[in-house]
């Protein structure tokens, strides 16, 4: 029942005119940024050190940008409950799609990797844009919200335009199936969240830091052997996104071991200093550093372990 009443004054709140959404947009900002001071810390922390060159107007510059676009981000995403297709395809052009269906042609099934940049929700309205496939699976890896009621607001905004939620733990078992359906897929795995210490298998660096990164996607890119796009995403301006899919590798299992990852952190960490504003960096991405992980555990036979004190 509460799940009930939230989603339908979320529902009548995505009915509005997108210039009405960006107004109560600008309302939140002022009391997010002004008055809650939302992880502020975390956010000015993780500025100054991902851009020790830049000085403090310019950090504050691109902090408000931030809590700006964040705002934004959610009231565009509540608006996929209700937004017409028509209408959504004039807020995001989906660039390249033309060769992911060349690897469907080829019985190829297709893996976009992503970070938390721009308004990656969106990406779930990519199966619109196909033109010769449009029974492929489009879908989204995701790791399940704490809150019972806005984990499934969103997987009902991420499935509003045909696409499915699969929680991590299951996708291996759902791309299994779809096998062998002989179905061709596109799914997202976003890449850049920061792995508990029981998964961190690999260090790179990462916008001015020592980071410790998740590997589990790339394996299983690896064992579906699919072509592996990167969604780089583009905001030239308010309500309009770019999104475009560039050919990472076809032949995922011909590549030496994390080399997808290495490549797609290289590529994230471009996208994001084209422009810093649309990062999630509010999240604590380095709480975790490489020396508390030397000093606490160690590796074997591919298993992260304790050390005994």
């Amino acid at each position: 029942m509460a799940y009930k009443i939230v989603y339908a004054i979320f529902y009548a709140m995505s009915l509005l005119p997108y210039r009405v959404m960006y107004c109560i947009s600008d309302f939140f900002y002022l009391i997010i940024y002004y008055i809650v001071r939302y992880r502020k810390n975390v956010v000015r922390k993780n500025l100054t050190t991902a851009f020790p060159d830049k000085d403090e107007k310019e950090i504050e510059s691109i902090e408000k940008g931030y809590y700006h676009w964040l705002c934004d981000y959610f009231v565009e995403a509540l608006k996929l409950l209700s937004v017409s297709d028509k209408t959504l395809l004039k807020h995001i052009e989906f660039r390249n799609v033309e060769e992911l269906e060349q690897h469907y042609d080829r019985g190829q099934t297709c893996a976009a990797i992503l970070g938390h940049y721009c308004n990656w929700e969106l990406l779930s309205a990519i199966g619109l844009a196909f033109k010769r496939h449009k029974d492929a699976v489009c879908g989204l890896i995701y790791h399940p919200l704490r809150s019972d009621i806005f984990d499934e607001l969103f997987k009902d905004i991420r499935q509003s335009k045909g696409g499915v939620c699969i929680p991590k733990r299951d996708i291996l078992r759902y791309l299994v199936t779809y096998k062998r359906e002989k179905r061709m897929w596109l799914f997202g795995y976003i890449s850049d969240q920061s792995p508990k210490w029981s998964n961190i298998h690999l260090w790179l660096p990462f916008l001015n830091h020592d980071t410790p990164v998740f590997t589990g996607g790339e394996r299983i890119m690896r064992k579906m052997n699919d072509a592996v796009f990167y969604v780089d995403m583009e905001r030239p301006k308010r309500g309009k996104y770019i999104c475009t899919f560039r050919l990472v590798t076809d032949k995922p299992a011909e590549l030496p071991e994390n080399e997808i990852t290495i490549r797609f952190f290289k590529m994230l960490e471009e996208t994001i200093k084209r422009d810093p504003r649309f990062y999630l960096w509010s999240h604590d991405r380095w709480k975790r550093t490489h020396e508390e992980f030397d000093k606490d555990f160690y590796i074997e036979n591919g298993r992260v372990i304790k050390k005994e004190k």
